[in-house]
């Protein structure tokens, strides 16, 4: 079943992820509520402007999708945006519940794979895993990681965890999630079914000024 889906991203690295995302999604693409190359520029706008714009987008979605890029922590809004899609927000009579999220790691264009965030090590028990550079990385999505109350380890050795299902938000690589992006929303859309299994973490704790980083 199709998904109602938002993307949150850092335009000046990211649209044409953000575009490759909306292509792969083919005919679901018309459940997508968020922005696309037509949709109006709102850099100049006020911040509370944009953040009602944003909200309603989120509001009307069940799975956000997080463009990861090497500069996203320049933006000021994916964060912010992270939050809200974790928020449960009542408008009238309807009450959305959290949002699922999964992270998309974008590719190096200029030199391919993506080894700009991933690496691969080898634990002292001779099992392989996968190591993700942290400093790249928001708070609010590093403490949504292995936060399973009841982990499964898929190595009990290692005590590694399902890379999908140990993480309320999982990061799969840009290449995983064009392959079969209805697998990754549905399994962001399935855990958000179970929300209270993980042990979630909803808001951002510093503040910030609010300026225009897109």
């Amino acid at each position: 079943m199709a998904r109602k889906t938002f993307i949150s991203y850092k335009y000046s690295e990211a649209w044409q992820t953000r575009d490759k995302i909306i292509s792969a999604l083919g005919v679901d693409a018309r459940y997508y509520q968020g922005e696309t190359s037509s949709s109006p520029n709102l850099t100049d706008r006020k911040t509370e402007t944009i953040k009602h714009h944003l909200k309603s987008m989120i509001f009307d979605s069940s799975v956000t999708i997080v463009v990861i890029s090497p500069n996203m922590k320049q933006s000021n809004w994916i964060d912010w945006e992270i939050e809200y899609s974790l928020k449960e927000v009542t408008r009238g009579d309807k009450t959305s519940r959290a949002n699922g999220i999964v992270g998309v790691i974008q590719k190096d264009y200029y030199f391919g794979g993506y080894g700009w965030l991933l690496n691969s090590i080898t634990n002292s028990d001779g099992c392989s895993s996968r190591n993700i550079d942290n400093s790249k990385l928001y708070d609010i999505i590093i403490k949504n990681r292995t936060n399973l109350k009841r982990p499964v380890y898929v190595c009990p050795t290692c005590q590694s965890v399902s890379s999908l299902d140990g993480s309320y938000m999982s990061l799969v690589t840009e290449d995983e999630f064009i392959s079969n992006p209805n697998m990754y929303i549905e399994n962001a859309f399935e855990k958000s079914k179970r929300i209270n299994d993980f042990e979630i973490t909803k808001t951002i704790k510093t503040q910030k000024n609010w300026w225009s980083a897109w």
